[in-house]
């Protein structure tokens, strides 16, 4: 009985909601780890390829990053623009998620400098077929195998030390978080960014969202 008591006062404490990453990588941070990975490389021109499609295409969890295959992705008609050549579309068909339910499946798109990061690397890795995103070998020996979750968050967390940010501060989670933030910051439509980013709660989604809009609102600033 006593043991139940403690269990039930602990459930009953309130507890402040931790987040996976202590820091949102909004588009200022992630400008920095992509200058980390500027070269012509294997590993530059994968890790580039990762921030931006992990960023640009909602910000995609590190698993559904890591499971990536070449055989879910479809090139789109190029978007027309008044100002310069048409950019490249690709459709990312994620399947099931982990905020889909039933039999639904999710599709997100990527346009412009996110394919292009893509196609070079998959070029340069000459992948056309299984895992997009690889292991790469001590002397730059591409791997048959994915790379797994734990993977990806140690390359984004090697990046933000090259950029001369905090490891600790940032995890790949932070990219999705980062999305949202970033989508605030440009006045984009939450419900238009929800759709990329695939989130179906709505306060799940605001709370990221909130944090950017609501300090610069006018509900701020009453007086």
């Amino acid at each position: 009985p006593l043991k139940a008591a403690i269990r039930l006062a602990v459930r009953a404490a309130p507890r402040q909601r931790r987040r996976k990453s202590a820091k949102a990588v909004t588009g200022d941070v992630l400008s920095r780890l992509l200058a980390t990975c500027e070269s012509d490389s294997l590993r530059d021109r994968r890790d580039r390829a990762i921030l931006m499609v992990a960023f640009a295409s909602g910000g995609r969890r590190r698993s559904e990053i890591a499971a990536l295959r070449v055989e879910q992705l479809t090139i789109e008609p190029p978007i027309e623009q008044k100002d310069g050549p048409p950019l490249p579309s690709l459709a990312i068909h994620l399947g099931r998620t982990k905020t889909t339910s039933g039999e639904q499946g999710e599709v997100v798109y990527l346009t412009g400098r996110p394919v292009e990061a893509l196609n070079a690397w998959m070029a340069a890795a000459r992948i056309d077929k299984g895992s997009v995103f690889r292991g790469i070998g001590r002397w730059g020996t591409l791997s048959r195998r994915a790379l797994d979750p734990q993977s990806i968050n140690a390359i984004f967390k090697q990046r933000v030390e090259m950029a001369g940010l905090d490891p600790v501060e940032f995890s790949a989670h932070g990219l999705r978080s980062g999305y949202l933030t970033e989508a605030a910051n440009r006045r984009i439509p939450l419900v238009e960014a929800m759709e990329q980013s695939c989130h179906r709660s709505l306060q799940q989604a605001s709370s990221y969202y909130n944090d950017a809009t609501r300090r610069t609102g006018k509900a701020a600033r009453m007086l």
